[in-house]
């Protein structure tokens, strides 16, 4: 314990005992409503043949490694190896 300069003992911050951090209840819906997206989606972590989301059309920035999808159906980040069942082709 150390002297408070306002008054009072205060703890060190070495005698804080941090605990282990653990999902609250928000976590566990994010993961329930994602993972149904996933399965939806079909999204996988690794390209189809050619076909990754860092060729597709919806794939918002190339130059990323991660980037957002503007797909109607997912909407959500990923990365440029991944791959889903709505690939499409960027016209030239």
């Amino acid at each position: 314990m150390t002297e408070n300069p306002h008054g009072g003992p205060t703890e060190d911050i070495y005698d804080q005992v941090i605990s282990a951090p653990e999902p609250v209840e928000v976590d566990e819906e994010l993961a329930m409503k994602f993972g149904l997206l996933i399965e939806d989606a079909i999204l996988r972590g690794r390209p189809y043949q050619d076909e990754k989301c860092g060729n597709c059309l919806y794939y918002l920035d190339t130059d990323k490694d991660i980037a957002y999808c503007w797909h109607p159906k997912l909407r959500i980040p990923v990365g440029f190896e991944w791959w889903c069942q709505w690939w499409e082709e960027i016209a030239d």
